[in-house]
């Protein structure tokens, strides 16, 4: 969701860009699949995995050809080589977890001077929302 995400990306990245968001990526790539195979990749949003984690990695794994495994749920604490560069920056509550957390919406403002961007972003968010997994 454009603004829950842009109020925790300002906290790492005091004025980011639409491209900071990764969002004109997650279009491309998107409208890239749908253009070269006729269908569209698999969309999933993390409030609808937050939500309803077995299901819709139940759908996912269906989607794309994979059993899902009830071990999918739950996982050990701490770091992983797979976290990649962000890791750091992101993942401190990741890394203390074993399993997917409730959904909980942040009622934080986006600043002013962002305003014009989250409404860039709603545009783009609404396009992948649209057409995610249900």
């Amino acid at each position: 969701e454009p603004r829950e995400m842009l109020t925790s990306l300002v906290k790492h990245l005091p004025d980011p860009t639409l491209e900071d968001t990764g969002l004109p990526r997650q279009i491309e790539i998107m409208r890239f699949v749908r253009e070269s195979t006729g269908s569209i990749p698999p969309i999933i949003d993390a409030r609808d995995v937050l939500e309803d984690p077995r299901r819709m990695l139940m759908l996912l794994c269906d989607t794309v050809g994979v059993v899902f495994d009830e071990c999918m749920l739950t996982w050990p604490a701490g770091r992983r080589e797979t976290d990649g560069i962000w890791a750091k920056h992101w993942y401190a509550a990741v890394e203390k977890s074993t399993g997917f957390q409730a959904y909980r919406s942040k009622n934080e403002e986006v600043p002013p001077h962002m305003r014009d961007l989250l409404s860039r972003c709603e545009t783009l968010y609404g396009e992948l929302y649209d057409d995610r997994l249900r």
